[in-house]
Formats: structure tokens, C-alpha cells, sequence
């Protein structure tokens, strides 16, 4: 039985559809839809990425007014880790878009990769934290490709 409930799943995998549709858009919509589609892909990703890192807060939110627990994550580095995608994706709205969408593609899978190691704070159980870390996987991965391919298309196809 899958500890994450439906409408959780529901929701993480439709937050797919601006990735994918997006990224067709820069493929095959005439020009100057296709550069505008890459505009909210960028803008998009950079939401979704400001989102990801947000959880970080959210989940440390529990901890305010505690003494603290003596753990570098819980106490000081979760805090910290929290806002540097949302920066991160701010920079990348103000530079030339495929290589925004190249660092965007990139921080997602950063923070995949960090979150695989720190959600341990953040789960009641071992199977959700493995049952949210299937779904996190899939939507990382979809969405990375879709940014990366977006990205290519500019540079290399539509050039």
C-alpha cells in the first residue's frame, strides 16, 4: 500500500504538464510562441525549483522555539539550504534563457540529490520517505529533461 495518498500523487505528476507541454512548445510552436514558451518554462522551473527548496522550511518549521537539537542539519543547515534554490532560480530567470534552463535542469537534480539524503528528518516512516522519493525521482528526472531539452532545441536545433 502506497503510504502517499492519491491526491498528493495526482497533483505532483500533473505539475508535470507544464514541463512537458512547454518544452514541445520551444520545439514546435512557430516563432515567437516558441521563445515565449521558453519564458515560462524558465519561469515555471524556477517556481518549481523556489518550491523544492521551500520544503526545507516547512518541514523545519517545527523546530522554532526549541532548544536546539544538536543536529548541524536540523538546527542551522536545512535553514540555509532552504533558500539557495529559490536564489539560485532567480539567476536563472536573468540570463540567456537556454543556459537558464540548463542551470535550472541542473539544481533539480542537485537537490534531488541532497533531499535523498536529508528528507530522513522530515518522515515519520521509511516507506513514505521511499514512496515520496519514487514519485520525487520521476518528476526530477521528467522535468530536468524537458528544461535540458528545451535548452538544446535553442541552441542547437532552432540556431
Amino acid at each position: 500500500m502506497n503510504p502517499i495518498p492519491p491526491l498528493v500523487r495526482k497533483l505532483a505528476y500533473a505539475g508535470l504538464i507544464p514541463f512537458v507541454g512547454l518544452a514541445f512548445m520551444v520545439q514546435l510552436a512557430p516563432t515567437p510562441l516558441n521563445y515565449l514558451s521558453a519564458e515560462s518554462l524558465a519561469g515555471y522551473g524556477a517556481v518549481i525549483t523556489a518550491f523544492l527548496g521551500a520544503i526545507h522550511w516547512g518541514a523545519s518549521l517545527h523546530t522554532l522555539g526549541k532548544a536546539p537539537s544538536g543536529d548541524r542539519w536540523i538546527d542551522r543547515n536545512a535553514w540555509i539550504w532552504g533558500v539557495i534554490p529559490a536564489l539560485v532560480a532567480w539567476l536563472a530567470l536573468h540570463i540567456y534563457i537556454p543556459v537558464g534552463l540548463l542551470i535550472l535542469a541542473s539544481t533539480l537534480i542537485i537537490q534531488r540529490n541532497i533531499d535523498q539524503n536529508t528528507y530522513q528528518y522530515y518522515f515519520s516512516s521509511d516507506a513514505a520517505r521511499t514512496a515520496f522519493m519514487t514519485i520525487r525521482n520521476r518528476l526530477t528526472y521528467i522535468a530536468a529533461a524537458c528544461l535540458s531539452w528545451a535548452a538544446v532545441v535553442i541552441l542547437y536545433i532552432q540556431a
